[in-house]
């Protein structure tokens, strides 16, 4: 999305308000969100959060004898800029300055890969066949419920739809 105010970069800032019960949204650049007034948030709270962040990024070495400044493409920010200001620009930047990101995201994180959920139980695909049609779709509906009980609605459609399959068979 591109900035309301110039048209020119891409609108990193969003603004919601309501006055008087009329909502409103201004999506602006970085540039012209600070000249319009609207600067950090967490100004005045006594420390800057700039500066916290911008401690978990370190400069490559590879950075140091650069002469040329890489940027994003979609924000124009460049991994100097970043460390900086402790704040990245946009989600082209994690895909630009990926390599250079990676240890800091270690660092802050611990893990970069989401382990996801796993099964409690897996059964063999022998205890499986052994069931009938029938207890299926019951052991079936049961994860389904618990599955809308979790609001996880994907997973109780796709069970849902397994249930249809084994019922018209």
């Amino acid at each position: 999305m591109l900035c309301q105010n110039c048209g020119k970069h891409e609108a990193t800032t969003h603004i919601k308000s309501v006055v008087n019960g009329e909502y409103t949204q201004l999506h602006l650049c970085t540039d012209c969100a600070g000249k319009l007034g609207y600067g950090d948030v967490f100004s005045g709270f006594g420390f800057d959060l700039g500066d916290f962040f911008g401690n978990f990024f370190s400069k490559p070495k590879t950075m140091l004898s650069s002469t040329k400044t890489e940027r994003c493409e979609k924000c124009g920010m460049s991994f100097e800029e970043i460390v900086k200001s402790g704040k990245i620009g946009c989600a082209g930047c994690y895909e630009k300055f990926y390599e250079m990101l990676l240890p800091s995201i270690r660092r802050i994180h611990g893990k970069t890969q989401h382990n996801g959920k796993t099964a409690s139980v897996v059964e063999s695909a022998e205890e499986i066949k052994e069931k009938t049609k029938e207890e299926i779709i019951e052991e079936l509906k049961a994860e389904m419920q618990t599955a809308i009980e979790e609001q996880n609605f994907e997973r109780a459609a796709e069970i849902r739809d397994r249930i249809k399959e084994l019922e018209a068979e």
